[in-house]
């Protein structure tokens, strides 16, 4: 039996509303990780993905929040909108008809309103470094007051160009502010990022050596490089997912995958980086309400994002390295659910597959594509490959498809003349088997006709092709 939320000391009202969302015990992360942050230590989360680990820190941090007190206490910092709008969809499930006021700080949004609303003094922020940073230079954001700072997807702040943004926000914080840095890949370069804001952490990782879930199916499909979109429209025609995300590489060419795979008659629309704030919001929105059945995302726009009902995730490019793979893979398969991967690979790809099969210590499992099933690329069989084994198969001298008995004999030596069994009389000699030489010039053909002179041969030639009332008309002046 797990542990339940009442061993690990949260609220009673926080328990009810877990409860209420179908939440009964802790996860392994959240039985290890929410003990060690009431006790207000900073720590390193890392986990793999659809654990719990946003449930892991969140509800410590509301725990240390004093409703009373009309400061900003908890900071959330993310890499991405749509991970901080997932973020603020938890606080708000937990905080709903309660004193505790949360905001997003995200951009891509109105300046002016959040300003607007910063004047209601939230107690929780979820934001982006670049946005946090603007306000805080014009005075409109204080972190002086901030008991706990987080910064979730940590690895992925860190390296999406922004760390000079990241630094100066936590500078604005307190040196005693408890820090909690969480993700489910934290390579070295980040723990040596994290030692300079960290004290003493405590690092809590469950089960490092299974870096993806058991409940996940690692495939790969190998096919041309022009051959990739067409492979998809296969695979998703066959499988028939409810809900998938296709990943990409290249943000510059989404508009133009996302024109391809609708042309072929994907159910797809695209997480654009570009976009403002309502239409990631809605695109999001609708994939969740079933509207279309594939969103086409980049690693990181989709970075940690919990969408019910995710199936399966498509590669549509191989991802760039295996921390890549591992966050995609990631968004399905989550908190014990079944889940499917499908790489779609040239051969010249294929060592990636096998670089990925070594670092995260998984089986990604080739599939080829027939007759209407995903199978082992052993029972794939072409039809070319098919009609030879039924070819070798067929007793001697059986007729093949599209023949006929009389007409051929299979046993017969190399060099033989084959012979129609239709009547003596149209039974076929050698000579008439061998092509006929052309007369010479001003020799009589055998049977009594007439010599063919050269010019006669070149009249024929051009007029070869045309009308049958034209060569008559020439005929009969000839005559």
């Amino acid at each position: 039996m797990g542990i339940s939320f009442e061993q690990l000391q949260i609220t009673q009202t926080y328990v009810d509303k877990l409860t209420q969302l179908g939440i009964g015990e802790a996860t392994p992360i959240q039985a290890e990780g929410i003990p060690v942050l009431l006790e207000g230590k900073d720590a390193i989360i890392q986990s793999q993905t659809g654990t719990g680990k946003t449930l892991a820190y969140l509800l410590p941090a509301l725990e240390r929040i004093d409703p009373a007190v009309k400061q900003l206490q908890v900071l959330v910092v993310v890499p991405t909108r749509e991970l901080g709008m997932q973020i603020m969809q938890e606080i708000e499930k937990l905080t709903s008809g309660g004193p505790i006021r949360s905001q997003s700080l995200i951009g891509g949004a109105a300046v002016a309103r959040q300003i607007e609303k910063l004047r209601l003094h939230p107690h929780i922020v979820v934001g982006t470094p670049g946005r946090l940073l603007e306000l805080m230079k014009v005075r409109k954001l204080t972190l002086h007051h901030v008991k706990v700072g987080i910064i979730d997807e940590v690895d992925q702040v860190f390296e999406l160009g922004s760390m000079q943004d990241v630094e100066a926000v936590l500078k604005g914080m307190l040196r005693s502010s408890q820090m909690v840095f969480v993700s489910a890949t934290i390579p070295p370069s980040t723990e040596q990022a994290a030692g300079r804001w960290l004290k003493n952490p405590v690092i809590i990782k469950i089960n490092p050596t299974q870096r993806t879930a058991e409940t996940l199916e690692h495939h790969y499909v190998v096919c041309q490089e022009r051959e990739k979109i067409d492979t998809l429209r296969r695979l998703v025609r066959m499988i028939k997912p409810k809900s998938a995300i296709v990943f990409i590489n290249v943000t510059d060419d989404i508009a133009q995958v996302v024109a391809k795979l609708q042309f072929v008659g994907l159910s797809i629309e695209a997480l654009y980086g570009e976009a403002s704030k309502q239409d990631r919001a809605k695109v999001m929105g609708n994939f969740r309400d079933g509207k279309f059945q594939l969103l086409l995302a980049t690693d990181v726009a989709a970075r940690g994002l919990d969408i019910e009902g995710v199936t399966h995730v498509f590669h549509l490019d191989v991802a760039t390295n295996a921390e890549y793979y591992l966050h995609r893979v990631g968004r399905t398969g989550r908190m014990g659910r079944e889940g499917t991967s499908i790489s779609i690979v040239t051969t010249k790809e294929l060592f990636i597959i096998e670089k990925f099969e070594k670092q995260l210590g998984i089986t990604i499992e080739p599939k080829s594509l027939y007759e209407g099933r995903l199978v082992d690329p052993a029972q794939d069989r072409s039809a070319a490959a098919m009609r030879s084994r039924r070819e070798a198969a067929r007793p001697s001298g059986a007729p093949t498809r599209g023949s006929s008995a009389g007409s051929r004999d299979a046993a017969a030596p190399a060099g033989a003349v084959r012979v129609s069994a239709a009547t003596p009389s149209e039974a076929r000699s050698p000579r008439d088997a061998a092509p006929a030489k052309p007369a010479a010039a001003g020799v009589k053909p055998a049977g009594g006709g007439k010599a063919v002179s050269k010019a006669q041969r070149e009249r024929d030639r051009k007029s070869k092709g045309a009308p049958r009332w034209l060569k008559e008309k020439q005929q009969n002046k000839e005559e």
